[in-house]
């Protein structure tokens, strides 16, 4: 993919772009894969070797910095002018934390650009309160009980409604036939 001379325009003097699809913040559970694309840019007029390089930080801590391969490798080429698209996941220990890929240039050895996203912890606090086997909720036999306690009424109440219903409603007449003999 080229693009028009207004993109190219308007990053003209860069070394590369990267952009991806993953919200400013996103809620995260430790272990999990986070799948995203990844796309790299090169408006100069030549091919350019990139490197993409992923750090976890929490604060001014850094809990990991590595090399993202991608094909495999370290480094990878984007011809002049042209856009690549990189998919995949990635998986983290940790979560509270600030995820931020790097878009290195091997000739300058510059970052050229980055992009970040927070990886919040879930919470319990988007269910309704007592959802039954919920983390806080006691234990599943308390919450079950107590659940219980709020559904006998309307259990009562729909028990009684069949029972009325069957009370009014219209006998068949049924005919005895003789018997023969």
């Amino acid at each position: 993919m080229n693009f028009d001379v207004m993109q190219a325009s308007v990053m003209a003097g860069q070394l590369g772009d990267i952009f991806w699809d993953l919200a400013p913040w996103i809620v995260y559970d430790p272990g999990y894969d986070l799948g995203c694309n990844i796309y790299v840019a090169n408006p100069t007029d030549t091919a350019k070797e990139y490197a993409l390089m992923a750090r976890l930080s929490s604060g001014t801590t850094v809990i990991s910095e590595e090399a993202l391969p991608v094909f495999g490798y370290t480094w990878f080429t984007v011809e002049p002018g042209d856009l690549v698209t990189l998919k995949g996941a990635l998986r983290f220990n940790e979560s509270n934390a600030d995820l931020t890929v790097s878009l290195v240039e091997r000739e300058s050895g510059q970052v050229t650009d980055t992009v970040v996203t927070s990886l919040v912890a879930q919470t319990t606090s988007a269910l309704p309160p007592g959802w039954p086997g919920a983390p806080g909720t006691g234990t599943t036999e308390t919450t079950w009980s107590s659940m219980l306690g709020t559904m006998m009424p309307m259990f009562m109440i729909g028990v009684f409604g069949m029972v009325m219903v069957s009370a009014f409603k219209p006998q068949k007449e049924t005919t005895k036939l003789p018997s023969g003999g």
